[in-house]
């Protein structure tokens, strides 16, 4: 991924705040005649001092249920479009359109894994994690034959990251005026997506122990 100095971070409070705003990724896989297989899927994350694990699974049909080996995970943050209009230097600077947002990319290997015992609570996990985002309370019963035959239709994996790159473009190469312009015109909009960006812009300027996505990292 193309990051400018000025859009690299290396915190990974942040890794967590991306996850927790929207666990649904793009998983980047090598096909077997060298083309890439990207599939989108819900993930469950979750990250120690020392290591991170991110689990999901595939519906057995999709051909990168087959793969194992170096995979991308691409996770996506809100991004917004800003005007020139915005910048208070728009003209003497010949200001132009441009796009602020966050992701990351995560590469390293996928374990892949069948076992119907690591299948049920995996989903079991998923399904308690999302079912509790709209105030819900289905659950997954192993217990269930008609459950559990779901099985075998998914395949399950693992993936733990060996590099991390986050990106968070905020305008950080421009002056304190025109970040603070954009942040204030982001935030007036009535799009969740802008209003997002606006946020993380005026977190840059507060210290690091009071900045969203600080503290402790989200436990799937």
């Amino acid at each position: 991924m193309y990051t400018p100095r000025a859009f690299a971070s290396d915190d990974l409070t942040r890794l967590d705040a991306l996850f927790e705003g929207d666990a649904f990724v793009t998983l980047i896989t090598g096909g077997g005649d060298g083309a890439p297989i990207a599939t989108h899927l819900p993930v469950l994350y979750r990250r120690t001092a020392q290591s991170i694990l991110i689990e999901g699974h595939w519906a057995r049909p999709n051909p990168q249920a087959r793969h194992g080996g170096e995979a991308l995970m691409i996770v996506h943050g809100p991004h917004a479009y800003v005007s020139p209009g915005w910048y208070p230097d728009k003209e003497p600077a010949a200001r132009v359109p441009t796009w602020n947002y966050a992701v990351a990319h995560l590469s390293g290997p996928l374990q892949r894994f069948e076992d119907e015992a690591a299948l049920a609570d995996l989903v079991v996990r998923t399904s308690a994690r999302f079912e509790a985002t709209v105030g819900s309370d289905w659950r997954f019963e192993p217990e269930r034959e008609d459950h559990r035959v779901q099985l075998r239709g998914i395949v399950g994996f693992r993936f733990v990251p060996a590099r991390v790159e986050l990106k968070f473009k905020l305008s950080q190469n421009h002056p304190e005026a025109n970040r603070r312009a954009v942040a204030e015109a982001l935030g007036a909009r009535d799009d969740a997506g802008a209003r997002a960006v606006a946020a993380m812009m005026h977190a840059l300027s507060l210290p690091p122990s009071m900045r969203a996505g600080d503290g402790t990292a989200p436990q799937e």
